[in-house]
């Protein structure tokens, strides 16, 4: 674009502009897409960030008890899942090896008794961290504002993993959809990374993962992706103005594309209306003594699309504050998209994520 303008073209594109990004109903918005709210997000960058946990964890789906309050990170972000409880270990540690430019520091979280406390089920379960960026907002996000959000994940190396194939870690929304009879539901769409090792006919392990996404029409898991080495991977969802979610993913750290999308879909054949919040399951083996896969994340983000004739201040529900900044001044700028392109014994010997020298 040339530097100077007529009058004329200047006055034409400050009238489109709010529309530039905006995509055609039903088609894929490559998550990052639109204007990014940075006080509904974390770098983890700050020094003092900190998790209280608040034990017992809530364990609501197995026995109905909440056991208020939950676990709450000192910036106010993080909450612990009311349905399922908290990690067994959060904490901020040094950013792996390889992640994004400047980052120095990640979240950590891992779980042992990931069911109702004290009593061990021998199954498979899972704990919830939730990034409830609808407290900053003081309300949840209608479909028209077209939200997305995105997340880098560390795989740590394959000895760090818990030694069970099946789901491990989760990176999923909190949404409020209408069902084909009109009817309103919460569901969660998301996608998991599962441990995925097979054993040739002469005992030759071979480690790997993969990326299901939930899912189809049905609520099925859709696999996806097949994760052949451990490292970084890019995660996004967003969602259209039609009320369809759309999944993204790479392997490293670069901006998601148009040339990321796996699938889109309408899971368990709901529209979606609102979205609460993004959040992250970590699953393992509940039997009182295996650690879960110690898993990382970056700069988890949130990115809107204001309607036309509106701008994000209308998003607030609640009289903005000036904010301790999440993203710290060497990495405040967002990306930019092209829209079509028991208690304290549970955390004792607590795994971490060992480094490669």
């Amino acid at each position: 674009m040339k530097r100077f303008l007529p009058a004329t073209a200047l006055l034409f594109l400050t009238a489109v502009a709010p529309c530039m990004h905006r995509a055609r109903a039903g088609q894929p918005i490559v998550p990052g897409t639109g204007e990014w709210l940075k006080d509904c997000g974390d770098d983890f960058e700050d020094a003092n960030w900190s998790y209280r946990y608040n034990l017992p964890k809530s364990s609501h789906e197995q026995d109905e008890n909440q056991r208020s309050p939950g676990g709450v990170s000192n910036n106010g972000l993080w909450h612990e899942g009311g349905k399922r409880g908290t990690p067994d270990v959060v904490r901020r540690v040094a950013t792996p090896p390889g992640g994004l430019e400047g980052s120095t520091g990640a979240l950590l979280f891992a779980t042992k008794n990931s069911g109702i406390p004290g009593a061990p089920s021998n199954q498979q379960q899972q704990d919830d961290l939730l990034m409830m960026f609808n407290k900053r907002l003081g309300r949840s996000i209608p479909m028209a504002w077209q939200p997305s959000c995105t997340v880098r994940v560390y795989l740590p190396p394959w000895g760090d993993w818990e030694k069970r194939n099946g789901p491990s870690f989760g990176a999923r929304c909190d949404c409020m959809g209408r069902n084909p009879d009109g009817s309103e539901e919460a569901y969660w769409p998301g996608m998991f990374i599962l441990r995925n090792n097979t054993k040739s006919k002469d005992d030759k392990v071979t480690e790997a993962a993969k990326l299901t996404i939930r899912g189809d029409r049905l609520g099925r898991d859709v696999r996806s992706l097949d994760i052949e080495e451990p490292g970084w991977w890019t995660l996004g969802i967003s969602f259209s103005d039609d009320g369809q979610v759309h999944y993204y993913a790479h392997q490293g750290v670069a901006d998601l594309t148009a040339e990321d999308h796996l699938m889109s879909s309408y899971p368990y054949g709901e529209r979606c209306l609102t979205m609460n919040n993004f959040f992250f399951n970590v699953a393992n083996m509940d039997n009182g003594r295996t650690w879960s896969t110690p898993w990382v994340i970056d700069d988890p983000k949130l990115y809107v699309i204001p309607p036309p004739g509106q701008t994000v201040a209308n998003l607030y529900r609640v009289k903005k504050q000036p904010q301790k900044q999440q993203m710290t001044k060497n990495r405040q700028q967002p990306q930019q998209q092209n829209a079509s392109s028991p208690r304290s014994a549970s955390r004792k010997n607590a795994p971490g994520v060992r480094m490669p020298e």
